[in-house]
């Protein structure tokens, strides 16, 4: 696959994954892909376990993409994944392999109140 064609298949992979619609959301990975969960030490052998693990989660969930990065064979997406409502700052990395993904780990971060001691230099983000 080249750039522009890995470049669609995330984009469709993660309006997907914000529609809920499984079967596409896991088109992008290989059958015997490999998620990692770092923080939470959990890793998900095979294309069929990760999507009925994402298919049995209970939560209504949305994702709003904020950037994908990439070339070759890596590519990195930062987003917003919200549960019921709740924002998690989330980063995914995908190793592609013969036009699929292969390995993907994904880290996820709470929003918290920034620090008094740097405020002046701060800008906020919406």
């Amino acid at each position: 696959m080249d750039r522009d064609e890995i470049r669609k298949a995330l984009d469709r992979h993660w309006a997907a994954s914000d529609a809920n619609d499984f079967d596409v959301e896991h088109d992008i990975y290989r059958e015997d892909a490999l998620l990692e969960y770092p923080q939470s030490g959990e890793r998900i052998k095979g294309r069929h376990n990760i999507q009925a693990s994402r298919a049995a989660q209970p939560n209504a969930k949305r994702f709003e993409v904020r950037r994908i990065v990439g070339t070759g064979d890596l590519w990195v997406t930062e987003f917003i994944l919200a549960y019921d409502g709740r924002p998690t700052y989330a980063v995914s990395v995908m190793e592609f392999l013969d036009g699929k993904v292969a390995h993907e780990t994904q880290y996820f971060a709470d929003p918290f109140e920034p620090g008094p001691s740097r405020a002046r230099w701060v800008e906020r983000m919406a």
